[in-house]
């Protein structure tokens, strides 16, 4: 028998290892800027262009390469930051592993230019799939600029599975903003198809998070700081009135190094207790300063996942630093019970007795009077406009008149009784009582209207006296510029004014003045919060968002009228009985349902 087991050629083996290392351009962007934080630089520059498929740029002013180190750093296992097994143990580089750049290299064509800050030239290296196709002497500043060209040119499938543009550079915004809290230190720019999306001096960890999220974050922040034997802590907490719908703003630092755990996660969201909204998460950024050698770092390709030694005191001390942080800076609500619960009666007024309300009347008033019941006479120009409206009325009114009749039938169709601790609509509907959930049937309603606002005729924009600029953080920008078009349409006269801010003239109706920001910002945290792998488009998750915030809430007491119109247009749906989320709207309970209940005997 023929022996079967070969070596891999280097190149397929790169190919096999890009995939774990390299599965979109946010990948080879986290990796070129980790490298560039180890070389020691103080400014990093990011360039992107169509999402980073085409170009993918890393400009930095670190230590740079010598014309040996510049070519081996592209083979696979070539690496300065450790050399033997136990140096795992020592890390507090980014990287470590060696296999990132040959990775890039194999999937993409790689520029490569380095100088040493006391060398006159430096180094050009040009690599196509892992083949080097120039290697020069060149003119260059004191650093390195890697440039990342056509990834996955050789490997079209992967290339296919890229999501577009917009959702491509979300995840690259992501991890440049990871790294950029990790170091604020250092000043980090970024450019995307020659737009300049931030740019970030160095300073302190407050300054770096408002530079990315807004000066508004300025007041949400609570600061939070520990030092044990175990571990240092710093970093900031959300404050409970702004936490969100989505897992956003969470951020865990070990060493500098963003991660990823679900068990330290769980101590921040106890610490808050009943401080935070149903179903928000709270937000914070979070350093923690450890020994190497009680973590481990080297269990998962991107290396977002650790291991720690003693889990369990760092949990313990992330869950009591946060309270603790809550309540020295007043977070917690403090309640007067004495106020809060008594009508505020002034000091003037105890023990008086209560007088009984005055009238006053006017007795030289007369309605009657020919000055006060002196009325204009219509001029008679014009009769003939006048019959010809009221013609045109009679037509109108006979032709809806069957219209209005049935309408009047479907009214009566469904009887209302009233409400249920302000969440249900209680009715009677085909002879059965039907308990209503008002949000849910609501956000029914809007759904189908808006859906048909989509694809039939844009709503009505209730416009603004005057226009708002409103500003909102990149990642909500990208969306936002993304789904424009159909928001647009369901009433949000909306237009694009660069740098992260748009312009409001106008609003759908149902939304209070004063609330448009928080609007939008409600409905780009619920179209996030959809789970994207049942949605079949941005259209629908934009449709749910803006359905489920414009419904009418729990706790929202309704008239008989509100409650009348609720109930007929939900049976008037196509699909009363769900959302298009999937949760139902009512539920029957039948006479002989009711008859059964009452017929139960205890034991």
């Amino acid at each position: 028998m023929n022996d079967i087991i070969r070596l891999l050629p280097d190149s397929v083996a790169n190919q096999i290892a890009a995939g774990e290392v390299i599965q979109r351009p946010a990948s080879a962007v986290k990796e070129l800027i980790e490298n560039a934080i180890d070389a020691g630089a103080t400014s990093i520059q990011l360039i992107i262009k169509d999402a980073g498929k085409s170009l993918v740029q890393v400009i930095d002013n670190g230590s740079g390469m010598s014309e040996t180190d510049a070519r081996m750093c592209f083979e696979r296992h070539a690496t300065s930051k450790i050399q033997r097994a136990e140096d795992l143990f020592e890390i507090r580089t980014m990287g470590f592993r060696g296999e990132a750049m040959a990775s890039i290299a194999a999937v993409a064509q790689v520029e490569l230019k380095s100088r040493l800050h006391d060398k006159e030239t430096g180094t050009l290296i040009e690599i196509e799939g892992s083949k080097v196709v120039n290697q020069e002497l060149c003119a260059c500043n004191p650093g390195t600029s890697i440039a990342v060209k056509n990834l996955f040119y050789n490997i079209p499938a992967r290339r296919n599975f890229l999501k577009s543009n917009a959702s491509e550079t979300r995840h690259i915004v992501e991890e440049f903003q990871r790294v950029a809290i990790a170091r604020p230190d250092i000043a980090f720019t970024m450019f995307h198809d020659g737009t300049e999306v931030f740019r970030l001096p160095a300073g302190n960890l407050r300054q770096r998070i408002m530079g990315l999220y807004g000066n508004s974050y300025n007041e949400r922040m609570v600061p939070v700081q520990e030092e044990t034997t175990i571990l240092n802590l710093t970093g900031f907490v959300i404050k409970p009135e702004f936490s969100r719908k989505t897992r956003g703003e969470q951020y865990f630092y070990v060493n500098n190094r963003f991660i990823k755990n679900g068990y330290l996660n769980h101590a921040v969201t106890d610490a808050f207790e009943d401080l935070l909204p149903s179903g928000s998460f709270p937000g914070y950024f979070i350093m923690i300063d450890i020994d190497p050698s009680k973590i481990d770092i080297n269990i998962h390709p991107t290396k977002t996942e650790i291991k720690f030694e003693d889990e369990k005191s760092v949990y313990a001390i992330i869950r009591a630093s946060v309270k603790r942080s809550l309540g020295k800076f007043s977070v917690t609500p403090s309640l007067d019970f004495e106020q809060e619960t008594a009508f505020h009666i002034p000091v003037s007024m105890y023990r008086q007795e209560p007088k009984m309300p005055t009238i006053q009347v006017n007795p030289s008033y007369n309605p009657f009077r020919e000055e006060s019941a002196r009325q204009v006479k219509p001029s008679a120009a014009g009769w003939e406009q006048l019959y010809d409206i009221t013609r045109l009325r009679n037509e109108s009114q006979q032709v809806t008149a069957p219209e209005f009749q049935q309408q009047k039938e479907r009214q009566s169709a469904c009887e209302i009784f009233g409400q249920l601790d302000m969440r249900y609509i209680i009715a009677r509907h085909e002879g059965s009582l039907v308990l209503i959930d008002q949000q849910a049937a609501h956000e029914r309603i809007l759904y189908d209207q808006n859906s048909e606002m989509l694809t039939k005729t844009a709503a009505v924009s209730q416009q603004e006296l005057f226009p708002q600029t409103l500003t909102f953080s990149h990642d909500d920008y990208l969306i936002l510029c993304e789904i424009t078009d159909d928001i647009r349409r369901l009433g949000f006269d909306l237009n694009d004014f660069g740098k992260n801010t748009f312009v409001l003239n106008g609003v759908p109706s149902g939304i209070a003045k004063g609330s448009e920001k928080a609007a939008l910002e409600s409905i780009l945290e619920s179209y996030k919060n959809h789970n994207p792998t049942i949605r079949s488009n941005h259209r629908e998750n934009l449709l749910r968002s803006v359905s489920y915030h414009l419904s009418v809430k729990h706790g929202t007491a309704l008239d008989r009228r509100e409650m009348q119109e609720i109930a007929d247009k939900l049976f008037q749906s196509d699909q009363p009985n769900f959302t298009a989320s999937g949760k139902p709207t009512f539920v029957v309970l039948t006479a002989s349902e009711i008859e059964k209940k009452f017929q139960q005997r205890p034991g």
